[in-house]
């Protein structure tokens, strides 16, 4: 497989290490400085593409006007997810994008959906979210933070949308769930989701170990993007069905 990589920094080359090891070519580098228009003569079966929230959404569409297939790993455009739909369908593209691309993050999520299931008539926890990046993460509450508070939004009957606390001390109305989002040199991505109550807590974590488990998830996504039409989530390449 052709791929091509919009986005060149530590995850687009984590994404070609592991690319390589799994046998595809990877036929351009698109960094900060590089242009799109280098992709139209090229081969390209597909692109994945790990860019900024402000550049991901005209990186999307220019893949999507020329017909290439597109990963987007990119967190932070969503509002303009209508836009982008619009387009694929429009042109018959394909696109999957994920919060998250690690297979155990996708496990993470179905376990947490299942979990704010049994917990929802339990009005005794309170239940909150932390998160812990890296210094150079640019977006917080994180994307993953935010896909993991709106699956436990919407298995809630009294939890109405989620905020950003403080770290000392986040600060919510009994509707809201707290999201805490912490920034520490060297963390790939660490998630934790608490249920606390007067006499225990319950507690899942996901703590990733390194980049790696990221972007494997992207090189097995491209994989199963190639040759398909539409618009497709990690839930899609893991054959995840929602209950």
């Amino acid at each position: 497989m052709k791929i091509a990589l919009i986005g060149y920094g530590k995850m687009g080359k984590a994404i070609e290490e592991i690319a390589v090891q799994r046998g595809h070519e990877i036929v351009a580098k698109i960094d900060a400085t590089g242009s799109l228009e280098s992709l139209a003569d090229q081969q390209v079966d597909v692109a994945i593409e790990f860019t900024r929230p402000d550049a991901a959404v005209q990186n999307i569409l220019f893949c999507i006007e020329k017909g290439i297939p597109v990963v987007v790993g990119t967190t932070a455009w969503n509002h303009e997810f209508p836009r982008v739909k619009a387009a694929v369908e429009t042109k018959n593209g394909a696109m999957l994008y994920a919060s998250n691309f690690s297979v155990g993050v996708n496990i993470f999520f179905e376990i947490n959906r299942r979990l704010a299931q049994l917990m929802n008539p339990h009005t005794e926890y309170t239940v909150n979210i932390e998160e812990i990046h890296h210094l150079q993460k640019l977006d917080a509450p994180s994307g993953t933070a935010v896909s993991i508070a709106n699956d436990i939004l919407g298995n809630s009957s009294s939890l109405k949308q989620w905020k950003l606390g403080e770290e000392s001390a986040p600060e919510v109305q009994s509707d809201e769930l707290a999201i805490t989002s912490f920034r520490q040199p060297d963390v790939p991505g660490t998630h934790v989701v608490s249920y606390r109550s007067e006499v225990d807590t319950i507690e899942i974590r996901h703590e990733a170990h390194s980049r790696k488990g990221f972007a494997l998830g992207a090189v097995i996504a491209a994989e199963f993007l190639n040759g398909k039409k539409g618009i497709f989530t990690m839930s899609d390449v893991l054959k995840i069905t929602h209950k």
